[in-house]
């Protein structure tokens, strides 16, 4: 088998389900429990807790345990909104963004809240000039992704903050879910940023919304004492523990995974590139470990299938996406039909190796003149 979406998923580390399974048989309380056991398991929850603020360089405070970055995306829109009603109903992201945002602010919509989409140039980075004029004093929110899933655009988020942080009451959010465990990440200057474990070999079901201490927030979930005011219900000591570990494993080794993963990045897009009929879709603006590609004529759903016959695993989109229309992501970019609508996304890991970018090159011709004729 030839794993080639990790930006979907990633397996869990052994270390990390070591810890999960050690966690659920030796700390049967609740960490909102009196008893002894809920007090052991309090104590542990907070050790993993503060482990987070450390490896992230913020308060534990501020660390707060949801399902996954689709949850953490919809209580810091929703959040921040709801508890900010009373300072102005604009809203500002890019059409970049996650469906869990992408969705929200639409949900948003509805509700009345006023909609801008700041345009992206056709490199895929925020026009910051655009972004300058929308903001205002009745910008409430700003919401833009760190790292795009689909062509790993890696956004200023520096310049972006610089320019949110002129309005004070301006509230900004940054989707660091493709970033975490894959490059260095810095929270100043950052109001909230959400992010999942599964995505650095942890644990589904887990991630996080790191809330800087001077935001508020209106809670999505309501009922009972927990980890965090902001979310009710029992803690997933377990979860919460294997995503740490998660967390310090990946972040002790990010340095020496970044350079294998460009290297293999690096010999991936140099044998592409020599297949006639296939578009390189990724830029400079793209982190190593996503590789966006097209293949004229051939769509990717079949092409998808086709290398699944060989047991190699890709994807068409982010995997969140509800149909198999154009990406989203390309046609904001100003591509054509025939890159948008006929894109692939192959994203690799520390764990690839060039045995298997070989193979899976070798794979891709001979399904590309299979396929063609």
């Amino acid at each position: 088998m030839i794993y080639l979406d990790y930006s979907a998923t990633t397996p869990v580390d052994e270390e990390v389900l070591h810890s999960y399974i050690k966690c659920c048989r030796g700390y049967p309380g609740n960490p909102n429990s009196l008893h002894k056991l809920g007090v052991e398991s309090k104590k542990l929850m907070d050790s993993a807790t503060n482990q987070v603020a450390q490896l992230l360089g913020c308060k534990s405070s501020e660390v707060i345990f949801t399902s996954g970055a689709s949850e953490s995306n919809n209580l810091a829109l929703i959040g921040v909104v709801e508890y900010y009603k009373n300072r102005g109903k604009h809203i500002i992201t890019t059409k970049l963004e996650h469906s869990s945002v992408l969705e929200t602010v639409a949900y948003l919509e509805k509700c009345g809240f006023i909609i801008d989409y700041v345009p992206v140039l056709e490199n895929g980075l925020v026009d910051l000039e655009e972004l300058s004029k929308l903001v205002s004093k009745d910008t409430v929110l700003v919401s833009i992704a760190q790292v795009n899933s689909e062509v790993g655009i890696l956004q200023p988020i520096e310049k972006i903050a610089g320019i949110v942080k002129k309005f004070p009451t301006t509230i900004f959010h940054v989707d660091g879910t493709q970033a975490v465990g894959k490059i260095p990440v810095s929270l100043e200057n950052i109001d909230l940023y959400s992010f999942s474990a599964h995505k650095f070999y942890g644990m589904k079901g887990i991630g996080c919304l790191i809330k800087k201490e001077k935001i508020q927030l209106e809670p999505l979930i309501h009922g009972g004492k927990s980890q965090s005011n902001y979310r009710s219900g029992t803690p997933a000591l377990p979860l919460i523990v294997s995503l740490s570990k998660a967390l310090r494993i990946i972040l002790d080794n990010l340095d020496e995974n970044y350079e294998k993963v460009k290297r293999l990045s690096d010999l991936l897009k140099k044998e592409i590139s020599q297949i006639d009929g296939v578009v390189l879709n990724s830029k400079d603006t793209s982190i190593p470990h996503i590789v966006n590609i097209s293949i004229f004529g051939i769509k990717p759903e079949v092409m998808l299938h086709a290398l699944e016959e060989n047991e190699i695993y890709i994807s068409t989109k982010t995997a969140c996406s509800k149909d198999n229309s154009d990406s989203l992501s390309l046609t904001v970019m100003r591509k054509s039909h025939e890159i948008s609508g006929y894109s692939i996304r192959i994203s690799i890991s520390h764990l690839t190796t060039k045995e298997e970018i070989h193979s899976f090159v070798k794979n891709l011709k001979n399904c590309v003149k299979t396929l063609k004729f």
